[in-house]
């Protein structure tokens, strides 16, 4: 799943730096829950013009949900979203 959370960038990246369980990798399809923000890595090389053609916002978080139990990963989505307000 992805979201675009506001604040653009510098936001997106609090959101991951704030995450605990979620692993930051770029790879999806694992058991464990898994984070990125694109705009800042996967497609970073890509340049503003770039990556809107992508479609990827400077505030995109991709997320692959794992089996972890549901309140632990709410609990640390929630962590994410507090760091991003910063």
């Amino acid at each position: 799943m992805s979201f675009d959370i506001k604040g653009g960038q510098v936001s997106g990246k609090r959101f991951i730096n704030g995450l605990k369980m979620f692993k930051h990798v770029a790879n999806i399809g694992d058991v464990r829950s898994l984070a990125i923000h694109p705009a800042s890595t996967t497609h970073s090389q890509l340049g503003e013009e770039g990556l809107r053609d992508a479609g990827i916002t400077p505030g995109m978080i991709c997320l692959s949900i794992g089996i972890e139990d549901f309140a632990d990963i709410k609990a640390d989505l929630e962590l994410g979203f507090k760091a991003a307000l910063l």
